[in-house]
């Protein structure tokens, strides 16, 4: 009983604790209308276009989180572009914009003293270093993501399964698109600080899938993909603790096994 308790006996480990959980329930909501529609691949680019903006405001002074933001926003209004004016479908407009942001992040963090640290702490944060500001913030972006699912439930559900049928009974597809975008954009440029952009990913992706495969209706989905993730950060905390490994990925590499250990004893759920 002690394995379990020790670790969050300490403040530290006791705020990675509710950063994680807070990151979890936000990348939940979000990571379930992201597997639903299909928005992996786009997830992941928004996930690492973040990094010239944070780059950017790093060697120029101001505030990473604004940088973040502004990344985000250029890199999927630029995803926009590119697959209406070239013609180029939107995997490949998605492909160009996630290599060419990555790179010009990874460029510009070069120029710093602490390039290599940088590029780390972006990628995976520092979850046992979070503060309460970053609870703050990551308090904010869950009730943004609570209030959101539940306005726009119906139109995200019905552009997840029939974009066609969406447009047919006036809803919108077009803008409830912009507004999924934009909830994956929030979670991202939230979390990225506490921890990284990866770990949010893999919270948005993981728990959300497992839970595809134990259930169908969307509300279970994602009370299933909470309960999953909760364990995939209380299990990656306690192993990082006593294993002296990092949080952050380790949250993320307990959440993906419990996805391939529920598909080989599970599988998909029956119709």
């Amino acid at each position: 009983m002690d394995w379990l308790i020790e670790p969050f006996t300490l403040g530290f480990q006791q705020r990675a604790l509710v950063a994680g959980l807070l990151a979890m329930g936000m990348a939940a909501m979000v990571g379930s209308w992201v597997v639903l529609r299909g928005l992996t691949f786009m997830g992941d680019a928004l996930a690492h276009g973040v990094l010239p903006g944070v780059a950017m405001g790093v060697l120029l002074g101001f505030d990473p989180i604004l940088g973040a933001l502004l990344s985000a926003v250029l890199m999927a209004a630029g995803i926009g572009v590119v697959h209406r004016r070239a013609r180029l479908t939107e995997d490949t407009a998605i492909g160009l914009l996630f290599v060419g942001m990555l790179a010009l992040g990874v460029v510009l963090i070069s120029r710093t003293s602490s390039y290599s640290g940088g590029l780390t702490e972006i990628l995976f944060g520092d979850i046992l270093a979070a503060s309460t500001g970053d609870l703050i913030m990551l308090g904010g972006g869950v009730l943004v993501a609570v209030i959101l699912s539940l306005a726009l439930y119906r139109p995200f559900l019905v552009l997840c399964f029939n974009e066609r049928k969406a447009a047919l009974l006036g809803m919108n597809p077009q803008v409830a698109h912009f507004a999924m975008l934009a909830l994956v954009t929030m979670a991202v440029v939230t979390s990225f600080r506490t921890v990284g952009s990866l770990l949010v990913f893999g919270l948005m992706v993981a728990p959300p899938a497992t839970a595809s495969l134990l259930v169908r209706r969307v509300p279970q989905m994602m009370t299933t993909a909470v309960a999953l993730g909760t364990l995939a950060v209380v299990g990656g905390l306690l192993i990082s603790y006593h294993f002296n490994t990092a949080g952050s990925a380790t949250i993320s590499t307990v959440a993906v096994l419990v996805f391939f250990v529920v598909l080989a004893v599970r599988g998909r759920p029956e119709s």
